[in-house]
């Protein structure tokens, strides 16, 4: 048998060092994942031969459904893997996992030179894309809150979030930065769109040379020297129900509600408000600016007051008030009306979206952690998050667009009869099962 190495003593500068590195790599995942739909509507016909917008947006909305329809699979796959070798190890091959389907994207060529052979690659690249981005979720949501210490562990997690929504930011930057600097609409539709993709490629391989020098948590050190078969299966999981399915409903809302308010608004102003593609990007990265600064700010508040608030307060104000701000949005021409109605939405959906990787690792003992926090998370995000545009499409095709706002609302509404029963994971964490070591201050 291999001898288990000793655990490297945890300091200050190397846990910060690791928050950090494990924070960057979920950026580069989430900006390789979100390049798809901000450039969606550039490459949808290079895709989907069609006269009608809405039928190709319906056509590409579909595949992205596809690749979160695997993000389960993802999820335990990955997630077993980081229970039984490291979430350090997970980390690195799901962001290899990315840069193959980011590759695969950016050098496809069109439906016009290789017929129906391009959809169907581009089907094979999301797939392994939400692989990817499946195993990271759970992985990285785990590892961020097991590196940071109990007083933080709320403002510390929430940087998932904040490199998640970078990552989108980073998306509709590149998509800013061609539409007015670089190249034309046209060279967009022909060519220029294949470039986020490459870039994504590239800095995916970067990213996973950087995750091979991170320190394992002192959690899973712990577990290792269990050596334990059970860690990490589904057999293990099934001991955790009422976690489960809390892991579920607490999801419901919020990724569908997130989803709706970011990856969906840009089309959203296109396709409904009428707004120009580029004022629509415009749109959406200003608000995301904002709703990344929000994150940390919500998470240290959940340090303070608990989590329990948050997602109650979310939860409230989520469902009285998604009907109202998307019918506005339908109306309005105004970029700053339409800046303001999201940033409210957006900023409602931090009470959610800051606290949410805590909580759920709050939920599980380190065995089976980044099983119980991904693959759950990933059944609820790939039925409700990943659903989100082609439902409001499908509404909307069928001329029934207000459907689409009370479905969100119902939503958040269900997810809010559990935040009001369940416990505030802040005080009730199995977490302190497996407490971090005691950090040495020196750098």
């Amino acid at each position: 048998m291999n001898e288990i190495k000793s655990p490297v003593p945890r300091t200050t500068r190397g846990r910060i060092k690791s928050i950090i590195g494990g924070s960057l790599g979920n950026l580069v995942e989430w900006y390789d994942w979100y390049a798809y739909t901000a450039f969606s509507l550039y490459f949808s016909d290079a895709f989907f031969p069609s006269d009608d917008q809405t039928v190709q947006l319906l056509n590409t909305a579909g595949i992205f459904a596809i690749g979160f329809l695997m993000r389960p699979i993802g999820g335990w796959v990955m997630g077993s893997f980081a229970d039984k070798r490291g979430r350090k190890t997970a980390l690195t091959f799901s962001v290899l996992l990315m840069s193959v389907g980011s590759l695969i994207i950016a050098i496809t060529p069109g439906y016009k030179s290789i017929g129906v052979a391009a959809p169907i690659l581009l089907v094979l690249a999301r797939i392994i894309q939400g692989l990817s981005v499946g195993g990271e979720y759970g992985t990285s949501a785990t590892y961020l809150s097991e590196m940071a210490t109990k007083k933080h562990r709320g403002f510390y997690s929430s940087f998932q979030y904040v490199t998640l929504i970078m990552g989108q930011l980073l998306a509709l930057g590149v998509l800013v930065l061609l539409q007015r600097a670089f190249l034309s609409e046209k060279q967009l539709h022909d060519w220029g769109w294949r470039i986020p993709f490459g870039i994504g490629a590239i800095l995916a391989v970067t990213t996973m040379y950087l995750r091979r020098s991170l320190q394992e948590s002192a959690s899973f050190d712990k577990e290792r020297k269990k050596a334990d078969a059970l860690n990490g299966t589904i057999k293990a999981l099934t001991k955790h129900p009422k976690a489960v399915f809390t892991v579920i409903g607490l999801t419901i809302g919020g990724t569908l509600a997130f989803y709706t308010f970011t990856t969906y608004m840009q089309k959203f102003l296109v396709n409904t408000s009428g707004f120009s593609k580029s004022a629509a990007t415009l749109i959406s990265t200003l608000t995301l600016a904002v709703f990344i600064v929000i994150q940390p700010l919500f998470g240290l508040l959940s340090d303070k007051i608990g989590r329990k608030p948050l997602l109650i307060g979310f939860g409230i104000l989520g469902t009285l008030c998604t009907i109202p701000v998307m019918t506005l949005l339908s109306h309005t021409k105004d970029v700053w009306v339409a800046f303001a109605l999201i940033l409210c939405a957006l900023v409602i959906v931090s009470g959610y979206t800051s606290i949410n990787a805590v909580v759920k690792a709050e939920l599980f003992p380190a065995n089976v952690r980044a099983l119980g926090v991904g693959f759950p998370y990933a059944i609820a995000v790939s039925l409700f998050g990943g659903t989100a545009e082609y439902i409001a499409l499908w509404f909307k095709n069928e001329h029934h667009a207000q459907w689409f706002y009370w479905y969100v609302t119902v939503c958040i509404a269900l997810s809010l009869v559990l935040y009001i029963t369940m416990n505030d994971t802040r005080k009730y964490s199995k977490m302190e099962d497996c407490e971090p070591e005691p950090e040495f201050t020196e750098f």
